[in-house]
């Protein structure tokens, strides 16, 4: 569904014209906007009779800071950093190196080490860092390389000729709940680009209106998401070791779903916490904030913290599906790169160093349609040459079936990956395919009313306040703020289904998934079953789960007014 808020009718637009425009400031939009400056300033100085300009290149960020709605684990593996920016550890904002790992499978009262650390799960090298500092030292090194970075700008829709791509609108700012202009009320840009890079990252709202409309998902597995869940901790000094990585699969998930843990030590006595839950669960009543919750009261994980504190919390889905569900890179005018076009290897659980490279090889495709003034399909598929030819190929071509391979639970799981370890990432198919993971999830009617022995998933957490947090409690360490008085960004294509379909079928599972407290169900008299679907848009945390997970697929994440969301500092 091909979703933007209705335009204004009769309102003047400003123009603005741009060789390249970057839509999003994470990682891989930034590594873009660099390497793309690099690639300028080498060409000038060979070439100074004919210059290129940095001045038409833009980096469009949402969050009202660089690096404030950025959220990830987070281990960085140092490749593509290396190659973009040599010497870069003597300044970047590192953590700790990982010095030592520990893969351990739960059971409800204990914690089975396993003997070998499996080869993917091996991080010695790599760096725990703030993915919200880390691209807050990327957005300086871009400014100071001459790039713009507009902060406080979303693209709300994409500008179109036919199916070519001439650039994007900024979102109208001032806008009121009935989306009425007030007092306050500027229009957004149509800013005009040779080039839109589209680096949103997870289920972007403009990938989505592209892939939409270009039908670029023809032919090609459904992506499908895993959602994690963080919270940032301080433990007492020594509990986890500076640049300790501790993994964990098992309880509370049953074998039938998805998921995991990590546990990332690093300094000053701060603790990187979180669980994935793939969103391919069957039960609907399953919450992902209530896993993390019930995870941490494990007996293992509850000595870690104990004497604790939790000080920060958020949420963010990455995308699953893998080579096979990666739609289309480039077009007339248009490419797409990290998080949004699938550049994850699940097997690692990392996608940060992948999201870099594909921004640099993005940036290479640019840079030499900008040279041959030439920014049809047939210029910009060069990207995809380019992908194909790196270790970005190398490294998601070996785990091009893994997660598929766990569509029928753990054990099946296990048995694939072990396969496809043997086999180069074929396993037992060439191609494993998928279906999209709201289509996975039951009825009901088909469930045990006690939820079985999923009981300890289903339902929003209550928490103690000290290990364990109930949904609000987490919310307020997002940080997140909106402006009240705007269109809601969380769009609700037709709420009777909600209140009269979903409440029986699925149970309205958007008030469990989403993360963040932002549906509730309220008593009502007027509708058939007694309750109604509440919305509050000001509790978002942008992790999109919602515009993934509903299963009617009515429901429409678009970017609120431009410096709304989390505020993720220090995460």
């Amino acid at each position: 569904m091909i979703y933007f808020r209705k335009p204004i009718e009769g309102i003047e637009r400003p123009q603005m014209e741009a060789d390249v425009t970057i839509v999003g400031g994470g990682p891989a939009g930034m590594a873009c906007a660099l390497r793309l400056s690099q690639l300028i300033d080498k060409h000038n100085r060979r070439y100074p009779d004919a210059p290129l300009s940095k001045e038409n290149i833009n980096v469009l960020e949402k969050a009202r800071e660089i690096g404030q709605h950025c959220l990830s684990g987070a281990l960085l593996d140092p490749r593509s950093m290396d190659e973009l920016l040599p010497g870069w550890r003597r300044e970047a904002p590192l953590d700790a190196e990982v010095e030592h790992e520990g893969v351990f499978y739960l059971t409800k009262k204990k914690a089975h080490r396993l003997p070998i650390t499996p080869p993917p799960m091996r991080d010695h090298g790599n760096y725990v860092i703030s993915i919200n500092r880390f691209t807050k030292w990327l957005g300086e090194k871009v400014e100071q390389a001459g790039i713009t970075i507009f902060t406080g700008f979303a693209g709300s829709e994409l500008l179109f000729d036919g199916d070519r791509v001439t650039g994007v609108r900024t979102d109208d700012k001032g806008m009121d709940k009935a989306n009425q202009p007030k007092s306050n009320f500027e229009p957004g840009y149509d800013l005009k680009s040779k080039i839109t890079v589209l680096a949103e990252g997870t289920r972007g709202s403009l990938t989505k209106q592209l892939v939409g409309r270009l039908d670029l998902d023809k032919h090609r597995n459904p992506q499908v998401y895993g959602v994690g869940v963080k919270e940032l901790w301080e433990v007492p000094s020594g509990r986890i070791r500076k640049g300790e990585v501790i993994y964990t699969l098992g309880w509370p998930l049953t074998t039938k779903e998805y998921g995991g843990s990590w546990i990332y030590g690093s300094k000053d006595s701060i603790v990187s916490m979180g669980f994935v839950t793939g969103l391919d669960y069957a039960d609907p009543r399953l919450d992902p904030q209530r896993v993390l919750q019930q995870f941490k009261t494990h007996p293992y994980i509850a000595h870690l913290l104990e004497g604790g504190k939790m000080i920060r919390y958020g949420a963010k889905t990455m995308p699953y599906g893998g080579w096979w569900s990666m739609p289309p890179l480039a077009g007339d005018g248009w490419m797409i790169i990290g998080d949004g076009a699938g550049f994850l290897n699940s097997q690692r659980l990392k996608g940060i160093h992948l999201g870099i490279k594909s921004g640099m090889l993005a940036a290479e495709a640019a840079f030499e349609a900008l040279l041959a003034n030439n920014f049809s399909a047939a210029q910009l598929k060069s990207f995809k040459e380019k992908v194909d030819a790196s270790w970005v190929k190398d490294e998601l071509w070996e785990v091009r079936n893994f997660h598929q391979g766990f569509e029928n639970g753990l054990l099946h799981g296990l048995f694939h990956a072990t396969l496809q370890q043997l086999t180069g990432g074929r396993g037992l198919h060439a191609i494993y395919t998928t279906e999209a993971g709201h289509r996975r999830m039951k009825h009901l009617d088909q469930l045990p009313a006690d939820g079985g022995n999923r009981a300890q998933l289903l339902g929003k957490a209550k928490g103690d306040g000290k290990l364990t947090f109930d949904k609000l409690t987490d919310l307020y360490h997002s940080g997140t703020k909106h402006e009240e008085d705007q269109p809601s960004h969380l769009v609700i294509h037709d709420t009777n289904i909600c209140n009269t379909r979903c409440v029986v079928e699925f149970g309205n599972p958007c008030q469990h998934f989403c993360p963040a407290n932002v549906y509730e169900m309220e008593e009502a008299g007027d509708v058939p079953h007694g309750k109604s679907i509440h919305l509050n848009p000001s509790n978002c945390v942008h992790c999109k789960t919602c515009d993934i997970m509903d299963p009617y697929e009515i429901i429409t994440w678009v970017p609120p007014e431009g410096g709304g969301g989390p505020n993720y500092d220090g995460m």
